[in-house]
Parts: C-alpha cells; sequence; structure tokens
C-alpha cells in the first residue's frame, strides 16, 4: 500500500501539469490570433506616417518638424493619395532664416495706395499752323520799297511791310474817281434809272479796289486826296516773325506772288511722340508739362489738342499735339523738349514690380503665408507706376509678398518639383525619370530625386529619408 501511495501522487501532478499546459497554449493561441486580426485590419487602413511638404524625401513615423528646414510635418497615409490641402501644401515652398540672407529674400506689403501713371516722352516744338501766313502779291507790279529786309525781324498786322507800283491798281484808282464824279452828275437826273446807274458804278469801282487788296481807309483817302496813289502799301494778316523772306526790292512780281512767310510765336506746338502701349491713357485736355535743356528749372505747362489717328511703323509711336503759350518766345520751333503727362488712376492695390515674375503666359508672385513658408499666386497686373505695379487680382492688400529673390524662390520649387511659378518645366518631354533632379540645387538645396548626404549636426538620419 505504502509503495502504490507513493507511485500515485507523482502521477497525479504529472496530469494536473499536462492539463494546465494544454490550456495555457490554448489561451495563447487564442490571443495571438486575436491580435494578428487586429494588427491585419489596422494594416489595412494604411499605415500613418509624417513627411516634409518642402523635402518629400523625409519620412518619420510620428509627428514634428523637419530636420532640414524646421517646417512642420504633415500627415502621409501611404496606400492613399493625399488630400487637397496636402496637394496645396506641396506648392509651398518653406526657406530657413539662412537660406532667405543666401537669396537675398525681402518682403513687402502689399498696400492699397493712390496711383497716377506718368507718361514721358519726347517732342519738338513746332509752329502753330493757326498762326501762319503769307503776304502776297494782290496786283501785278514792281515792289518799290521794303519795309521788312530781314527774316527774323517782327512785323504788326497794322503796319506796312512793302509798297507795289502797278500800272492796273493806278487804272482802277482813276476810274474809281470817275465814277464819283459821273455820280456827283447824274444824281439830280429826273430819270431814275440814270440817277441810279451812277450809284452803280461807284459800288462796281469800289468793288474791284477791294478785290485788288485796297484796304477802306485807303478807298477813303483816294476820295478825299481827289488823285490816285502811286505806290500802294502791301499789308501782312497777322502780326508775327518773318520766317521766309522772299521779296526784294525792285523785283517785279505777278498777282499772287508770295513776298513773305509770317509766324505768330506767341502760341507754340509740340508734337510727343507716345508709344503704343501708353497712348491710350492721353486724352484730349490733359495737362501737359514741358521742360527744355535750355531753361533748367522752368516748366511750362500746356493741353493736349488733338490725338492723330495713326501710327508711325518705324517708330511705334502715336504723335500728339499740345498747344501751349510761349511767353517771351522762349520756345523755338525745332527744338527737342521733353514732355509728361499725368495720369491719375485712382485707389488700387500696388506691389513692387520685381515682386511679379512674367513667365510669358501669366504673372505671379510669391506671397509670404506665413514666416519662411511661400505661396505661388497668379496675379493679374495693370499699369506700372515708377517702381510699383498695379495688382487687378492675386493678391489682397496686407498680404507679404517677395519683392526681390522672387526667381531663387520659384527655383526652389522647380528643385522640389511642385513646378511653383513656372508649372510644368520639370517634366521636360524625353527626360528619363532617373534624370528629373538629378543635380542639387547651388547653395544647398536639394531636390527630390537625390537626396543630399545628412550632415553630422543636422539631426538628419538616414532613417528619416525614404529613398
Amino acid at each position: 500500500m505504502k509503495l502504490s501511495a507513493k507511485v500515485a501522487v507523482p502521477v497525479t501532478v504529472i496530469l494536473l501539469a499536462a492539463v494546465g499546459g494544454g490550456y495555457y497554449l490554448w489561451q495563447h493561441q487564442k490571443t495571438e490570433t486575436a491580435t494578428g486580426a487586429k494588427q491585419g485590419q489596422k494594416a489595412t487602413q494604411g499605415k500613418v506616417l509624417y513627411t516634409c511638404a518642402m523635402h518629400p524625401f523625409i519620412i518619420k513615423d510620428k509627428p514634428g518638424t523637419c530636420p532640414i528646414c524646421g517646417m512642420e510635418l504633415i500627415k502621409k497615409v501611404e496606400g492613399a493619395p493625399a488630400d487637397t490641402k496636402e496637394m496645396a501644401m506641396l506648392e509651398h515652398v518653406s526657406l530657413s532664416p539662412t537660406q532667405q540672407v543666401m537669396a537675398n529674400v525681402a518682403t513687402v506689403e502689399a498696400k492699397t495706395m493712390p496711383l497716377t501713371k506718368e507718361v514721358n516722352a519726347v517732342g519738338i516744338v513746332q509752329y502753330d499752323q493757326s498762326r501762319q501766313a503769307k503776304v502776297t502779291a494782290w496786283v501785278a507790279g514792281r515792289i518799290d520799297r521794303l519795309y521788312v529786309n530781314t527774316v527774323g525781324a517782327y512785323v504788326s498786322k497794322g503796319k506796312p511791310v512793302a509798297e507795289v507800283y502797278s500800272p492796273d491798281l493806278v487804272s482802277a484808282q482813276q476810274e474809281y474817281l470817275l465814277a464819283l464824279r459821273s455820280r456827283d452828275r447824274l444824281k439830280d437826273s429826273p430819270i431814275s434809272s440814270i440817277s441810279q446807274g451812277g450809284e452803280g458804278l461807284v459800288a462796281s469801282a469800289r468793288q474791284r479796289l477791294l478785290l485788288m487788296g485796297v484796304k477802306e481807309h485807303q478807298i477813303a483817302g483816294l476820295e478825299k486826296a481827289g488823285h490816285p496813289n502811286i505806290r500802294l502799301p502791301i499789308y501782312t494778316p497777322l502780326s508775327g516773325v518773318v520766317i521766309e523772306k522772299i521779296a526784294v526790292e525792285g523785283q517785279y512780281v505777278n498777282t499772287g506772288d508770295p513776298l513773305f512767310n509770317i509766324a505768330d510765336l506767341s502760341t507754340v506746338w509740340v508734337e510727343v511722340e507716345v508709344y503704343e502701349n501708353e497712348f491710350s491713357f492721353i486724352k484730349l485736355g490733359q495737362r501737359v508739362d514741358i521742360v527744355s535743356q535750355s531753361y533748367p528749372g522752368k516748366t511750362f505747362s500746356g493741353r493736349v489738342a488733338f490725338v492723330y489717328p495713326f501710327l508711325d511703323p518705324k517708330t511705334r509711336t502715336v504723335k500728339v499735339r499740345v498747344q501751349l503759350p510761349n511767353p517771351g518766345l522762349k520756345l523755338k520751333p525745332d527744338m527737342f523738349v521733353n514732355a509728361s503727362v499725368k495720369v491719375p488712376l485712382g485707389t488700387a492695390v500696388a506691389v513692387p514690380v520685381g515682386a511679379v515674375m512674367d513667365t510669358g503666359t501669366r504673372q505671379v508672385a510669391w506671397v509670404e503665408m506665413k514666416p519662411g513658408m511661400f505661396e505661388p499666386r497668379e496675379v493679374k497686373v495693370g499699369a506700372r507706376v515708377g517702381e510699383m505695379v498695379q495688382v487687378l487680382s492675386g493678391v489682397k492688400a496686407g498680404e507679404k509678398v517677395a519683392a526681390s529673390g522672387a526667381y531663387l524662390i520659384d527655383s526652389e520649387s522647380q528643385l522640389k518639383g511642385t513646378g511653383g511659378g513656372h508649372a510644368g518645366h520639370e517634366g521636360m518631354p524625353g527626360m528619363k525619370q532617373e534624370e528629373k533632379g538629378a543635380a542639387p540645387a547651388q547653395g544647398g538645396h536639394e531636390g527630390h530625386g537625390a537626396p543630399a548626404a545628412p550632415k553630422k549636426n543636422g539631426g538628419m538620419s538616414m532613417d528619416d529619408m525614404k529613398m
């Protein structure tokens, strides 16, 4: 009995251990199966990773900042397409303070300001064609005397410039005197036709003298003197300066031959040549400031009188006529002058000219969304005013834009592979995939195709990059 008890106790212990071990293995296998199912379900949903919008090759399994640029990492799910916000973030370019200094990137705030377009052009002083005249011979004859012998002499409308002897004019004066005597003899005739005929003869002879250039006061003097004048004075039709002298004393002239050219220089024209991209700002009546090298510091003011309806195909300019007074006759014909027209454009948003990049098909400005991060914006620009340009759309007042270094920011965007302002330039036809972005950018900015080796003090390891 004692031997049986000694054998039964170990057998019982062994059986109990076997039963407990089996139960433990069954529970452990059940737990592993449940854990594997959960992991499989989580893997099906996608592994959550984080990447840098500026440097897409940086991949981490937890949120943080980029070890290169310090930008906040964004969530990335493998196997799932990026959402709209992530795609928009990929277009952004972030620069560290050191990179901004090296690239000479400076930002300026877009402001709403009153803009005034200034159109500058060159012009030439011309005669006022409405104030020019010619002194001509009204009758054929001989010039017996000239009162004006030089070009540039000033002549007055009420003073004669020459005296001419004409046999035809002497005959016309004698006929007028005879008509006057006949009228006096026939005015008392009882026959009305005879008395009225005398008045008709006088009127006919008087009209002939007027057509020969005889003035009213000269006819009155002829009636008072009772005998013809041998020499007839010739008067100028306006006061001005003699710009051409044709007649000489003793010269025989025919009816209509020019003797002098007269111009009134108290008012002159300035014909300004405005380029075709600016002449649309010119309107009739606008004030024009004229300056000349002959009179430093003095400004002459005139008004736009006429815009010529044609364009010069050689110079690609449109002529604009400016009429202005010329006190003291300081402005001389054929003198070169500079003209400026100030055109108010009203109040509008304006940015520096260097802030807008012209890609050929559109204009792009880089807007600073937050310190160091820039976003490309397509803008529509208006007139250029000095160093500022009018922005019609794309940038609002108060936003900061890159006033300098915009092309370097765009180059960084190209290396990043998002296209930036020059969308599509990185995908050149015929370029192999491994050739895109193969070379790092000058200045240490790496492209997404070939990441640079990490620096020891940069806080970045090879494990951060997904090759």
